[in-house]
């Protein structure tokens, strides 16, 4: 191909889930409302964390971290793609992609790290109970989540600098909904080799290794629980992991799915839609999953609502006495 095929390129083209035209407001209307379900409720776990001094545990400040990168995570793909979908435009700039894919791996790793930290959190409460307060305590917390915001920061930085070495076509189309480092390399007309590498090893660093210990932690749990002799206290301790444990399951469960589709299928639509239970509906189903599993949440989230409806009920009937 000729200098003029692969200079500096303005903008890829997102070829979005579908090209029906017929769809397109169904699909509409049905991201924009799982966009606005998934940030709402984890606005509301932060909220009910942040307002009830009971959960101002390290389990509940990991917690309310999580919610914060999930609707980070979320917001990262799916406004722009509502904007595109309403616009009935396929482009996006080139430096607004690349931003896309840093702060997606920002985020996506950082769900990683954080399920990661809560699994040992637990691992620490139920193994070692009497020294938990000693290894967990809020500097520990705060420091082991500025560590890990670090660490992707960096990763992700190198990933974008390796990017920038590469050329593209003119008017390159990206078979994927949202920016997707794997589908960017795919489409580059030069050498892959050394971001393909990093990838992998980044992969293995960021991704094998918290699920190990994760594996490890719960491994380490169950084993303490066959010690203990009281199906009421069994049933104490799981209860305090079941929900995080779900949300393990949910988040590793759809990342592995969408691996194995990708793998499998040679079909970038398919794969596009597998990456939607990844990058949109876990989550959105987190909330959910805590506050109906967990009691403490559901009853903050109560307490939450209660006190909002005393709120609004109190602003109302002012209203009223001030227009009287």
């Amino acid at each position: 191909m000729g200098a003029g095929n692969h200079t500096e390129v303005s903008q890829f083209l997102l070829l979005g889930l579908s090209d029906d035209p017929e769809l397109q407001p169904l699909l509409f209307g049905l991201f924009l409302s799982m966009y606005l379900v998934t940030v709402l409720g984890n606005l509301l776990i932060i909220l009910a964390v942040s307002s009830d001094s009971h959960l101002h545990t390290p389990m509940y400040f990991f917690l309310a971290n999580l919610s914060f990168v999930d609707i980070c995570f979320v917001s990262t793909t799916v406004p722009s793609m509502l904007v595109n979908i309403q616009t009935q435009s396929k482009g996006i700039s080139y430096i607004g992609c690349l931003t896309q894919v840093y702060f997606f791996m920002i985020f996506a790793v950082m769900d990683s790290f954080l399920l990661t930290v809560m699994a040992y959190d637990r691992f620490v409460a139920i193994c070692h109970p009497l020294h938990y307060t000693v290894i967990i305590n809020p500097r520990f917390c705060g420091l082991l989540v500025l560590m890990c915001w670090f660490i992707i920061f960096c990763v992700a930085l190198v990933h974008i600098l390796l990017l920038r070495r590469l050329t593209f076509y003119t008017g390159t189309e990206i078979p994927h909904f949202f920016c997707e480092l794997a589908q960017i390399l795919k489409v580059a007309c030069s050498d892959t080799l050394i971001n393909n590498i990093f990838l992998f090893v980044a992969t293995a660093l960021l991704g094998v290794f918290p699920l190990t210990g994760i594996l490890f932690s719960y491994s380490r749990i169950v084993s303490s629980l066959m010690r203990i002799s009281s199906a009421a206290g069994k049933y104490k301790a799981f209860s305090t992991c079941g929900s995080h444990l779900s949300v393990v399951s949910l988040f590793y469960g759809t990342g592995v799915w969408l691996y194995l589709t990708s793998a499998v299928t040679h079909s970038p639509q398919r794969s596009s839609i597998a990456s939607v239970m990844y990058t949109v509906l876990t989550p959105m189903l987190n909330p959910f999953i805590y506050s109906l599993r967990n009691k403490d949440v559901k009853g903050a989230l109560g307490r939450l609502l209660g006190l909002g409806t005393t709120c609004l009920r109190w602003a109302t009937y002012l209203r009223t006495k001030w227009t009287l």
